[in-house]
């Protein structure tokens, strides 16, 4: 396998992901032949996984039933399912968490979606699963909202490692890299230890051309001026958002701020690459795998996206490339009426009805085989 793509990731700095989990995964040893063939270093989930994985399986079954017997409610269902399933998959990433110090092998859960807006609840719900877990290499994954802000500070202050979700925006990335930062910070100054905290933070791509893309299709139609700017911008804003955003993490983790936290063990906090599969059938199925390959950063990617990387990948170190066009490809776009700002807001609530709609979905299919089997008692 010394030729498989997905591997050579690896020996140019960024870490390759699975953006899914199923609890055949680890039965059947597919992930342990992924881990050893792949170079996979972690793995991902949200609530529309989990609902794919267990609504749409019967692997689930036995357990569903025998908690629904007991008089267990949907939540607590899902609680138990997701929980042992983080827990098998952190267990067959340990030994290369132990191998790399704790540099990778990490496996994620988020917290309830309901949360996104609730930064006291979200603190509650990441001490527990992070209590329940009981594992060093989970992440806690909280979303990159207002309210998610306070939380992850808090978290990461609490010893706790997180995992950034629905990042879409420059401006956003800021104040995560501030919260990780200040919540260090803080954790340092009551003389606690740091270097067992890391975090990643996942900034969302090809949603962002999935949303803009149109509107640049448009202006392109109108021909003019315009559609010159639009035509150079189209399927590139969210590549160019993406290396703007590596630039601050550079900035950042390689300032004097960051080099006193260094000093006592710290980690930087990763840029991890999320939507990494393709929404276009016009581009190339791996073409934001291609383009953000960089030191120091993860891209999480689902199966097909992975299994298409195998075949055809062609990994090379692009994410400093072309630096001054993608700096222009945002520079234009208020000339084009497109607030990328606005953009990344839009697509931050989206994102949280998004998680919301299969986390209800499954709570409501949980709800419906309760009855079903405690009929059978």
């Amino acid at each position: 396998m010394a030729d498989n793509p997905l591997k050579i990731l690896g020996t140019l700095g960024q870490s390759i992901w699975l953006d899914y989990i199923r609890r055949d995964l680890m039965e059947s040893g597919e992930l342990k032949r992924m881990i050893e063939e792949d170079g996979l270093r972690g793995m991902t989930s949200n609530p529309a996984i989990f609902e794919k994985a267990i609504a749409e399986s019967d692997e689930y079954e036995t357990e569903i039933r025998s908690m629904a017997l007991l008089g267990k409610d949907p939540d607590a269902i899902y609680q138990a399912l997701s929980l042992e399933d983080v827990r098998s998959a952190a267990d067959e990433f340990r030994p290369l968490w132990d191998r790399m110090d704790g540099g990778d092998g990490y496996v994620s859960l988020e917290v309830s979606p309901h949360l996104a807006h609730d930064a006291a609840g979200t603190v509650e719900e990441g001490r527990r699963l992070w209590a329940q877990l009981d594992r060093p290499n989970v992440f806690i994954k909280v979303p990159a909202t207002a309210e998610g802000l306070v939380a992850i500070r808090q978290l990461i202050d609490d010893g706790i490692s997180v995992n950034v979700t629905l990042l879409f925006g420059i401006a956003r990335y800021e104040q995560v890299v501030e919260a990780y930062l200040s919540g260090l910070e803080s954790r340092a100054s009551r003389g606690e230890p740091v270097r067992h905290v890391a975090s990643v933070a996942s900034f969302f791509v090809s949603r962002i051309d999935a949303l803009v893309d149109p509107l640049l299709e448009k202006i392109v139609g109108q021909g003019g001026e315009r559609a010159v700017l639009a035509g150079a911008a189209l399927g590139q804003v969210a590549i160019a958002s993406a290396k703007a955003a590596y630039q601050i993490q550079k900035k950042v983790f390689g300032s004097e701020r960051f080099g006193k936290l260094a000093a006592r063990g710290a980690r930087i906090q990763r840029l991890l690459w999320a939507s990494t599969s393709t929404k276009n059938p016009a581009y190339k199925d791996v073409k934001y795998v291609e383009a953000l390959i960089g030191p120091d950063t993860v891209d999480t990617a689902p199966l097909e996206t992975i299994d298409a990387y195998r075949d055809h990948g062609n990994p090379k170190a692009r994410l400093e490339e072309g630096l001054q066009e993608s700096r222009a490809v945002l520079d234009h776009l208020p000339e084009l009426g497109i607030r990328i700002d606005d953009v990344a807001m839009q697509l931050e609530n989206e994102g949280v009805e998004k998680f919301k709609q299969p986390f209800d979905k499954l709570m409501a299919t949980l709800a419906k085989s309760a009855p079903k089997y405690a009929s059978h008692a």
